[in-house]
């Protein structure tokens, strides 16, 4: 079951998503020494992101806790300007007292089936998995493509009927290029799974993806099993929603 929450606009929708971001390490805290989240590329999150890196965020959550994934990755170095990493750590990682070894991140620069085998060798030494099990995230951070892919799960690519590997590298024709991504098993076994969509050049896919019959786009395979569902938007992206 999935929970749309609409803001005015796109800073009130990012400042919704810091403060459930922060309830949900102090939740895991009080029960835990450990926050797994799987961070996503894309413009919308980097508001979040420097929401996060600046106060009242940056000195009330308790950043050694947190361990940092990311759900997909271009096959570029870490220093590129396209790199999800690269976003994440300028504006955020850089920014706050997160361990290097916290750091999780997908070595692209390696080339994109090297850097698949290893991040999935790295997601199933951290969280101790045996053969046939999942990880599961406390929080995965998605945003949603104009064509309706979600991650670097597209459309008409063989790694949407991934089921086994953790770990996909489609080669996406539109960019003749191969990425890295988390597969949709992956995904759905989150605890919590956090869509961020804004602006009025969403609206139409936004409609589509939520309205319409499922298996149409990418982003509606997301539908955790045992975790919470929640698309955060803003008026313009949410304009042309049934009950918008």
């Amino acid at each position: 079951m999935k929970t749309i929450h609409t803001y005015d606009t796109a800073d009130a929708m990012s400042r919704a998503a810091a403060n459930r971001f922060a309830l949900l390490v102090d939740s895991c805290a009080a029960e835990r020494s450990v926050f797994n989240v799987a961070l996503s590329g894309g413009e919308t999150p980097k508001r979040l992101f420097a929401l996060l890196a600046a106060e009242p965020y940056a000195s009330q959550i308790n950043w050694e806790l947190i361990h940092f994934f990311w759900g997909d990755e271009r096959s570029v170095p870490p220093d590129d300007p396209l790199s999800n990493f690269g976003s994440a750590y300028s504006l955020l990682l850089s920014k706050v007292p997160v361990p290097p070894a916290n750091i999780h991140r997908i070595q692209a620069e390696l080339g994109p089936q090297e850097a698949a085998a290893g991040y999935e060798s790295e997601l199933r030494h951290r969280f101790r998995l045996m053969p046939g099990q999942l990880p599961r995230f406390d929080l995965v951070v998605l945003g949603l493509g104009g064509d309706g892919h979600t991650a670097s799960l597209f459309a008409g690519t063989e790694a949407l009927e991934e089921t086994e590997r953790l770990v996909v590298t489609p080669w996406i024709e539109r960019f003749e290029a191969h990425r890295i991504s988390l597969t949709c098993p992956v995904l759905n076994n989150a605890a919590f799974i956090m869509f961020l969509v804004s602006g009025d050049d969403k609206a139409e896919i936004l409609k589509a993806v939520l309205e319409c019959p499922a298996g149409q786009y990418p982003a509606q395979l997301v539908q955790p099993g045992d975790g919470e569902l929640h698309w955060y938007i803003d008026r313009a992206a949410g304009r042309l929603l049934t009950d918008g």
